[in-house]
């Protein structure tokens, strides 16, 4: 049986697609008692609330028909925020020149987190410029160990 995000992400990709908008991500979570089904949506310009509903109404009505969740939950569609998460390569090309926050699956440096300006990406290696105190440091990241990566917003 497919997972509730694989059914969602074929049935709104259409959608987000004819509206010229990108599918970032999609969350299929629990949160105390209730069930949230989030989709994030977004383009070169950003979206707005408008937007938004307009994904939301389309999916609502192909959720009603294929009716995949057996249970009550409540659909979100917003944009991805400020600290938008890094799940693919592209993702990834575009936020080079940004400051991003990553994670590793492993120490690399004896650190498995690190915050800083993403320098590069080649596909292979996330190339992050990290402050040490008051020096800089290059560190590269094989692309594989990352776990998870967003944009991060740093205040100085």
């Amino acid at each position: 049986m497919k997972k509730v995000t694989h059914i969602v992400e074929e049935l709104v990709t259409p959608i987000v697609t004819h509206l010229g908008l990108e599918l970032v991500d999609i969350e299929y979570v629990k949160e105390g008692k209730n069930w949230f089904l989030r989709i994030f949506i977004d383009s070169p310009t950003g979206v707005d609330i408008d937007q938004c509903g307009v994904v939301s109404e389309r999916l609502s009505e192909k959720l009603d028909e294929i009716d995949p969740i057996p249970h009550n939950y409540f659909l979100e569609v917003s944009s991805p925020g400020a600290e938008r998460p890094l799940k693919k390569a592209k993702d990834f090309e575009r936020a080079v020149g940004k400051n991003v926050y990553v994670k590793t699956y492993e120490p690399i440096d004896g650190q498995k987190e690190f915050e800083g300006l993403l320098t590069a990406f080649d596909g292979q290696t996330v190339t992050v410029e990290v402050k040490v105190k008051t020096k800089k440091k290059t560190i590269t990241i094989p692309y594989e160990k990352v776990a998870s990566a967003r944009l991060a917003v740093i205040f100085s």
